[in-house]
């Protein structure tokens, strides 16, 4: 089959953040489809241009691993500035990409799938979905507008309103509408009018033969050595973006409860809170708190290796409760148990994984005090991390997921 991505986040070779397109392209192209990606020039986190897309508008190459065509468009560069300037970055690549897409990506496609947030991009999905004709899946990795909202980043009431009528319109016009949680479907068909037989569920996943990769020649010492990590520490660490809506100051608070014990968290990743977070941090002068930038998935996942427990850590806001962290499976295919800083479905699948402990988000108290819990109980850290692994890998394997997706791309498309 020959299949058209629209994802303005895919990541190039060495990139930090969320993989889960980068890995299942990858899986469909050694399956031997025939794979093109309309992406942008600008990473969500840094918010900047790579040197190399420069003075340029569009980018059309092979991928790092020579398998997938990546044609890259141009986004502006006020992504972090404030919101008027992420608004702007979107539309600046929904311009863009509908331009790669008439003129660079000609081919005849079977289908187009889409995935946001950003949940403009779906205007480069129907329009491209119009002139080629062929039928667009539309992937809700994140419900927006509600999540800009809860998190204040959102409040014009115009951009508000022009939201949710475009939500609508690109909800009516997909052939197919994926959600990564169920509290995703339940959402649509309860609020948005939705028909369920309209939608799928293919989640979020774990990789667990990049992390077999990874785990087959570490060794924690050597990496806590290497990297001046304790050897006698409890290590926390929390991968992912340092934005408004992770909300990370809860870590630094709890952090700061910890100071007499040996626990170390390690934050990784980049976003707009993170040099306030820094700030903070020196200048309450909390010695238990390590950023780190971020950093390839196969570092991520040494660092997880070399790690007691993960984190996944969001805002108290109701949105939040329907969402899984992505980086929750990467904790669970390392054999880590973790806390879950977030409500409603994540909380639930911690819960019935055994893999971990619930924690009210905000709630730096109860953080400590469950921190405690596991700080000398070493036999109830590995039992939870084998849970983990066990309920992931029979339930979020990614490429038994990657072969479901083919199965509904191929009944959409009659391919």
């Amino acid at each position: 089959m020959r299949i058209l991505l629209i994802h303005q986040y895919y990541l190039e070779k060495n990139d930090g953040g969320g993989s889960r397109w980068n890995e299942m392209t990858k899986f469909w192209a050694e399956q031997g489809h025939d794979i093109t990606v309309l992406a942008g020039m600008v990473h969500y986190n840094s918010g900047k241009k790579n040197q190399n897309y420069k003075g340029k508008y569009i980018s059309d190459q092979k991928n790092y691993d020579k398998r997938i065509r990546v044609i890259r468009s141009h986004v502006s560069e006020a992504y972090n500035i404030n919101f008027l300037g992420r608004l702007w970055a979107y539309f600046s690549f929904v311009f863009s990409s509908i331009w790669a897409g008439l003129f660079y990506a000609r081919e005849k496609y079977d289908i187009i799938i889409v995935t946001s947030p950003p949940l403009f991009v779906g205007i480069t999905s129907f329009v491209l979905s119009f002139f080629k004709k062929v039928p667009f899946i539309f992937e809700i990795r994140d419900l927006w507008p509600e999540s800009a909202i809860d998190t204040g980043i959102l409040k014009n009431k115009f951009i508000i309103k022009l939201a949710y009528t475009f939500e609508s319109f690109i909800y009516r016009k997909a052939t197919i509408i994926n959600v990564l949680t169920p509290a995703f479907k339940t959402y649509l068909v309860n609020n948005k009018n939705v028909n369920t037989k309209k939608i799928c569920f293919i989640p979020n996943a774990a990789d667990f033969s990049l992390v077999s990769n990874v785990a087959a020649n570490f060794n924690i010492n050597n990496f806590r050595t290497e990297h001046n990590i304790d050897q006698d520490a409890f290590v926390i660490t929390y991968v992912g973006a340092h934005g408004v809506a992770n909300h990370l100051m809860q870590i630094i608070d709890t952090a700061e409860l910890l100071q007499d014990k040996k626990v170390l968290f390690l934050l990784i990743g980049e976003g707009m809170e993170k040099k306030m977070l820094k700030e903070e941090v020196s200048c309450r002068k909390i010695k238990n708190v390590r950023f780190i930038d971020a950093v390839p998935k196969s570092e991520v996942f040494k660092y997880i290796l070399a790690s007691n427990m993960g984190a996944s850590v969001l805002k108290k806001v109701d949105t939040f409760k329907t969402v899984y962290s992505n980086k929750t499976f990467d904790y669970m295919s390392c054999k880590k148990p973790l806390f879950m800083l977030i409500d409603g479905v994540s909380r639930v699948l911690v819960e019935e994984a055994g893999c971990g402990i619930y924690v009210e988000p905000e709630n730096k108290y109860e953080f400590k005090e469950k921190i405690l819990l596991y700080l000398n109980d070493n036999e109830r850290v590995v039992k939870e991390g084998i849970n983990g692994f066990n309920f992931a890998i029979n339930n979020f394997d990614r490429n038994t997921l990657a072969l479901k997706y083919l199965e509904i791309i191929k009944n959409v498309s009659n391919a």
